[in-house]
């Protein structure tokens, strides 16, 4: 059996039961860095043997997992934080596993998208989840005159490194609209920032970003 475990996004205690008992009993656990995951371990003193499994590796290392799981081992999938298969390679794991009919089940839990959706105050009964940004500016643009069209709320991702990047971008081709960014959430220093595209930018100018962020746009107005 292939688990897909949720981990927490920053408070360790935001794990569930079945997690650490899954965790616990597995073979063996595919961390996408082995170094954050054995934090977590040792925290809840579990010893299971770990191995990477994360964007450059994932070819190899997926036939690799593949042929324990067709030995019968059991094996859990986990991330730097949240939910396998979000914005990071986990899903490939899951399609190979699929394609080598191997028996696969999720352990739900922490997942940052769904947590700074429901603290945002929009519109949380249909959304659009767009992953990361492009990396360049114009490629940034393209998919922001894409967003730009979008009735439903807009999340994605972005690293601290690109915030302020792309809220230029944003104010660029989005103008004036409704913007959340959460920051950090669960941890000490979780913040939530609500304003429009240059009010935010004003602000993470002055204040430099740190930690990971989820954007959230408010979609455009039905005509």
């Amino acid at each position: 059996m292939l688990y897909i475990v949720a981990t927490p996004i920053g408070n360790l205690k935001d794990i569930t039961l079945r997690a650490l008992e899954t965790l616990q009993a597995v073979d063996l656990i595919a961390a996408e860095d082995t170094r954050h995951t054995r934090n977590l371990l040792t925290h809840y003193n579990i010893h299971t043997p770990l191995t990477s499994y994360f964007e450059h590796n994932k070819l190899s290392k997926g036939s690799y997992l593949v042929r324990l799981l067709q030995q019968g081992k059991h094996i859990a999938l986990v991330t730097d934080s949240g939910t396998p298969g979000i914005s990071d390679p986990g899903y490939r794991l899951i399609q190979l596993a699929l394609e080598n009919d191997i028996a696969i089940t999720a352990i739900p839990g922490a997942c940052a998208l769904i947590n700074a959706l429901v603290l945002s105050g929009l519109p949380s009964d249909s959304f659009s989840f767009e992953g990361y940004l492009p990396v360049k500016s114009g490629a940034r643009k393209r998919s922001l005159t894409v967003i730009a069209k979008e009735e439903r709320t807009v999340i994605f991702y972005e690293s601290p490194h690109r915030l302020l990047k792309s809220l230029k971008d944003i104010l660029q081709v989005l103008g004036e609209r409704d913007i959340i960014i959460a920051r950090e959430l669960t941890k000490k220093f979780e913040e939530i920032q609500r304003g429009s595209p240059e009010a935010l930018l004003a602000h993470f100018t002055e204040h430099p970003p740190r930690g990971e962020f989820v954007i959230l746009i408010r979609g455009r107005k039905q005509q």
